[in-house]
């Protein structure tokens, strides 16, 4: 059963994945003024992020970005979590389990996907009510004026947490929209056509 927690503001935010989009939003983040910890297991990947990081420092705003090496540390005292891992179902699963298993209580965590539902993903792990998919990409900032980020969430989310993570993505220059998962939640279909599959009901039975 998950904890209570109460909605705080943002101010660490952790990126797993140094590959051009998640450098690219972790860089954007540290100019919004954001504590950034950017994770990669490829030291050149960090090397490029402090490298471009560097290069921006004159016009970036007060915010920092720390580099690691392992996934517990970026989570360790993150507000909120992003992942650049492939848009896979497999390989979300596995970064889930692993911030849900490392990170506070408190950290909220969020998944750019364009083909998975954040309702399956958020059937894994110990805190659906604070997980969100975005929609729409990330890196680089949408540039047509009106053009918005889809805000995805499962029901059952907890609903303090919509307007931080919208303003989070605001401080940005992002516009998203949230709703409701409209996706088919795969892995909860699954089961429930497992359950009531002959075979089980024979096993069931027997």
């Amino acid at each position: 059963m998950s904890q209570v927690v109460t909605a705080l503001p943002i101010h660490t935010v952790a990126v797993i994945g140094a590959g051009e989009a998640g450098r690219s939003f972790a860089l954007a983040c540290a100019c919004a003024g954001f504590h950034v910890v950017l994770e990669d297991v490829m030291p050149a990947n960090l090397r490029k992020a402090e490298a471009d990081f560097a290069d921006m420092s004159g016009r970036a705003g007060p915010g920092c970005l720390e580099l690691v090496a392992t996934v517990e540390d970026a989570v360790r005292n993150a507000d909120i979590v992003f992942d650049f891992v492939p848009d896979e179902l497999e390989s979300k699963l596995e970064i889930f389990s692993m911030i849900d298993r490392m990170a506070p209580p408190k950290t909220i965590m969020c998944t750019p996907s364009d083909a998975l539902s954040i309702t399956d993903l958020a059937s894994c792990v110990y805190r659906p009510e604070r997980c969100f998919a975005v929609r729409g990409g990330l890196a680089p900032v949408v540039a047509q004026v009106g053009e918005a980020l889809r805000l995805l969430y499962p029901a059952g989310i907890d609903e303090c947490l919509i307007p931080v993570v919208i303003d989070f993505l605001g401080k940005q220059g992002r516009i998203a929209q949230a709703e409701i998962d409209p996706d088919v939640p795969m892995l909860v279909k699954n089961l429930v056509q497992d359950a009531k599959s002959p075979t089980a009901i024979s096993g069931a039975r027997n």
